[in-house]
């Protein structure tokens, strides 16, 4: 990428953070190009499904329990540290957070909320400590079958299930559940709840989330996009697709069978079933560790430059 050095003394003393690159138009919308070249066949198969089945498992996930719609995934913003120059860089100063200076558009930490602040420092502790312990595999994906355990409310009633409903219990019972994710945990249903041997709660998130976790994997572009655009597009576009591999290995260890979707089911009822959700939990576990540090990068700019967050 061609860039070019920016004089500091051009930086408006006000904004605390420097401008460390300069993208000329050419460099900017080449990358804005390139970021929704990245995503937008995601988006497009997306839409295919629902033509076809009128609900996707995976996407439709990412895109209702996590908030940020496709048009605004696509959206690219400039990355923090970055100043774009040109005339059409000037449409980028309406964002949330960013900035017309005299010399470009760039993104400015000073204008994070204060309301917002405090989850900044959360988050990062959050990162932080689930980057410090060491990764478990051994949950299974039972999150999801205890989701539906001895209960007439299925959440994808829409899917039939790969077990017939006492057989589905009898597996439960007799397999280890051990979910250690507050958001997968609270909607077990009321009989599979004791069966957990950990009992997450939303005030003890941060003393128990590990690397491990394919829901903590996901929730990595929860993190990422929650603080668009002072988290890079490119690290969110990063987090997105993770997310989607680590959603799609969740549905295919689940007990619905989505085999008419294309989606193969892992049996995790069986040994060698278990070995391959394992292994690809891994797979994903270790994607995870270097977006986790990008992100606790990413906060520790914010924090250093936001202000104060305990600021009334």
């Amino acid at each position: 990428m061609v860039v070019r050095d920016m004089p500091q003394a051009a930086s408006p003393p006000a904004l605390l953070a420097p401008i460390v690159e300069v993208w000329e138009e050419a460099v900017w919308q080449a990358a804005e190009a390139a970021h929704r070249d990245r995503l937008q066949p995601v988006v497009d198969a997306r839409d295919a499904v629902h033509a076809q089945f009128g609900k996707d498992p995976v996407l439709d996930f990412l895109f209702s329990y996590y908030s940020l719609r496709p048009s605004r995934l696509l959206q690219w913003t400039p990355p923090p540290g970055v100043l774009l120059v040109g005339p059409a860089a000037r449409r980028f100063a309406a964002l949330e957070g960013c900035v017309q200076t005299a010399d470009g558009v760039r993104v400015d930490p000073t204008l994070v909320p204060v309301r917002r602040r405090r989850a900044v420092v959360w988050i990062q502790e959050l990162l932080e400590r689930t980057a410090s312990r060491p990764a478990s595999y051994g949950c299974h994906g039972m999150h999801e079958w205890a989701m539906v355990y001895r209960s007439d409310d299925i959440r994808h009633s829409q899917v039939p299930l790969r077990m017939e409903p006492a057989a589905l219990a009898a597996f439960v019972e007799q397999s280890t559940v051990v979910c250690s994710h507050w958001d997968a945990f609270r909607f077990f249903t009321p009989a599979a709840r004791p069966l957990n041997r950990l009992q997450p709660t939303r005030e003890g998130v941060v003393d128990l989330e590990q690397p491990g976790c394919v829901h903590a994997a996901m929730d990595l572009y929860k993190w990422a996009y929650k603080m668009r655009p002072w988290v890079a597009a490119e690290l969110v576009a990063d987090a997105f697709l993770l997310a989607v591999e680590a959603r799609r290995l969740d549905m295919q260890a689940s007990p619905y069978d989505l085999r008419s979707q294309g989606i193969e089911a892992i049996p995790v009822e069986t040994e060698e079933g278990r070995a391959v959700y394992r292994a690809r939990q891994r797979v994903i576990s270790e994607g995870g560790v270097a977006l986790r540090e990008r992100l606790i990068a990413a906060y520790g700019w914010i924090a250093q430059h936001m202000g104060d967050p305990e600021e009334p």
